[in-house]
């Protein structure tokens, strides 16, 4: 016989916990650790919820100043000279600590612990990296903002020439609660900056754009009003809050309230308290929804099933065929050989060959691009900004690609979830987490320097020496005429055929720097397409691991939930009669309970609408249906 699931007062305004605790007992007390060990995840994220806060944004906007200032710490380095090139990761911690988390073969990582006062000096050719690449530095300090769960991540700055990192922080948006994006009010959003815009926004929901530096610039209201006007241009619904981090700081130093409400802190504390927390509870409350109602029908399915065999002889072994049958059926679904394997290898093979060939596409038209203006240029005149331009659109191709990867990985996970039945009902899993990255993207490629151009010196040279030939030949044939060597005539030749021996070197240079520049192009283009193509390649591997181990999972407990019930009503059938009256008491009293539970994780459900709901998972039982969990509540 099954155990006994524990009875407890109806859960109608029980807190979270204290219902998801109750539904953990039950779970344990039906010998279903698969249940139990999902409900105590959820459990953790709800009792420690942690909020990740990624802070970007272009090249000298005052990220490092405002971390500072929003942490009232001086924890980053700040100066003219100076700007962020790995990741921060900031945390709560009861005593300052700092830990290098370094790269490693497989998926494995090395932290080597430094000093606090270190982490400002630490960039990628340190001695602590031990000549490893670093991923991230992490810092735990002890302040209240983080006490409550936010963890802030300083990004290095996108854009630039040798500063392509937005592809390498795109890769952290997917698994992150906000994006706080910085543009100081010195200038209108950039096209650049409204492209990166765009791209974390269909990454993550709730991103909000930070005007800093606004005690620098008097028109900084002109500037956030265009700003404004590009925003709503581009069809994005972000908040923008205008903030200054040295007022912020002055006012932490002076205890002025006035100067802290003039910094524009006290909108950014809201939009973080209801926007971030807010919504980050929702969320949980959404996923015990989610774990509840699955667990109620799993355990409803044993229940039900036992309880079908005891209160009807005659239908127990008709019960008994279908959940055979059923079993048959999910064990399919469990077998390498079912078709969510197959559909899932096949989906994750044409993803794989189709981001490449993307990637490639997208890299070679923005080549073709670079070579095709170098041809009409001199590039030793434009070098810096085709610098600045080639790793600007390399970076923001990579983001494309990225986004396609989410789009068609979510796309391929609702495929998958069309072989467990409804695909509306089935538990989709997360890809964010697979999609995080800490690669470096674009930054593995180096745009090399041209060769300088020849001195004024060397020029006058090169005229004087082709000049030589036509003063010569003129020259000696003049004398015939009875002039001297050096005559009139002889000069103005030297100096045409002079002119035109510059001219021509001055092409012949030309050309040479326009096939090094083409040259140097195409180095670039072909490291970015091989790191990016490895971190590609990665990513898809991390994908489909998360959607194997996903729908595995769906599979395993759904096969448990039959075994269960088709045990449980075996076990009935052949009971004795005089024990049948007492138990299905305690069955009916134990559906009473997890139908309460159902129905509150409903509830649940409804607050946070449809889109919720759809993530529900019921397991098939081939037609089923033992006893209505909700009828037996009546």
């Amino acid at each position: 016989m099954t155990t006994p699931v524990k009875t407890t007062p109806s859960v109608a305004g029980t807190p979270l916990l204290t219902v998801l605790g109750d539904t953990i007992e039950a779970a344990r007390a039906a010998d279903r650790d698969d249940l139990v060990a999902r409900l105590e995840a959820v459990a953790q994220r709800v009792n420690d919820p942690r909020r990740r806060i990624v802070v970007t944004g272009q090249l000298e906007q005052g990220k490092s100043r405002f971390v500072n200032a929003l942490l009232g710490l001086d924890v980053c380095r700040v100066g003219d000279d100076l700007t962020t090139t790995i990741p921060l990761q900031l945390e709560y911690g009861p005593v300052p600590r700092a830990e290098l988390v370094l790269t490693a073969a497989g998926a494995n990582e090395i932290r080597v612990e430094v000093p606090f006062d270190e982490i400002g000096t630490i960039d990628a050719r340190s001695p602590y990296a031990q000549g490893r690449q670093i991923a991230r530095i992490e810092a735990a300090v002890p302040n209240q903002l983080l006490s409550e769960g936010i963890v802030l991540l300083d990004t290095p700055g996108v854009g630039g020439h040798a500063s392509a990192y937005s592809a390498a922080v795109l890769g952290m948006v997917p698994a992150a609660d906000a994006v706080l994006m910085l543009s100081d009010a010195s200038t209108e959003l950039t096209e650049p900056e409204l492209s990166f815009l765009r791209q974390v926004r269909e990454l993550c929901p709730t991103v909000a754009v930070l005007i800093t530096k606004i005690d620098m610039y008097p028109h900084w209201r002109q500037v956030a009003e265009a700003d404004r006007a590009h925003i709503a241009r581009a069809g994005l619904e972000v908040p923008m809050i205008p903030v200054s981090s040295l007022l912020r700081a002055h006012a932490l130093r002076s205890n002025n309230p006035q100067l802290g409400r003039e910094s524009g802190f006290g909108a950014l504390f809201g939009f973080l308290k209801e926007q971030v927390v807010a919504r980050d509870q929702v969320s949980a409350q959404a996923a015990v929804a989610r774990e509840l109602h699955s667990a109620a029908e799993h355990l409803a399915l044993v229940l039900g099933s036992e309880l079908v065999a005891l209160s009807d002889p005659q239908r127990s072994d008709a019960a008994i065929r279908e959940l055979t049958s059923a079993r048959t059926a999910a064990e399919d679904l469990r077998r390498n050989s079912g078709y969510w394997q197959q559909t899932l290898s096949d989906g994750i093979t044409d993803l794989m060959s189709d981001i490449d060939h993307d990637l490639r596409e997208r890299l070679r038209a923005v080549a073709h691009t670079a070579e095709d203006w170098i041809d009409e240029h001199d590039p030793s005149r434009h070098w810096q900004a085709i610098a600045e331009w080639l790793t600007g659109t390399v970076d923001t191709a990579l983001g494309d690609n990225l986004l396609w990867t989410h789009t068609r990985a979510e796309t391929l996970a609702e495929q998958v979830a069309e072989h467990f039945g409804q695909a509306s009902a089935v538990d989709l899993p997360d890809v964010d987490n697979a999609m995080d990255s800490e690669g470096k993207g674009a930054a593995a490629g180096t745009l090399v320097g041209l060769e300088p151009d020849i001195s004024v010196t060397s020029k006058v040279l090169v005229g004087l020496r082709g000049s030589y030939g036509g003063v010569l030949m003129v020259g000696l044939a003049s004398t015939l005429a009875g002039l001297a060597l050096l005559n009139p005539l002889s000069i103005g030749a030297g100096v045409l055929v002079g002119g035109k021996a510059y001219k021509d070197d001055k092409q012949q240079r030309l050309a040479r720097k326009r096939i090094e520049a083409k040259a140097a192009v195409r180095r670039f283009v072909d490291d970015v397409a091989f790191q990016a193509g490895k971190e590609t390649k990665d990513r898809m591997h991390r994908i489909h691991r998360a959607l194997r181990d996903h729908y595995t999972g769906v599979a395993d407990r759904t096969v448990r939930s039959i075994d269960a019930s088709l045990r449980a009503a075996q076990e009935a059938a052949n009971s004795a009669v005089t024990d049948r009256s007492d138990r299905r008491g305690e069955l009916e009293h134990q559906l009473v309970r997890v139908a309460e539970l159902r129905r509150y994780a409903d509830g649940m459900l409804e607050l946070e609408g449809p889109a919720s709901r759809q993530r529900s998972y019921m397991p098939p039982s081939a037609g089923v249906r033992p006893v209505s969990v909700d009828e037996k509540a009546k």
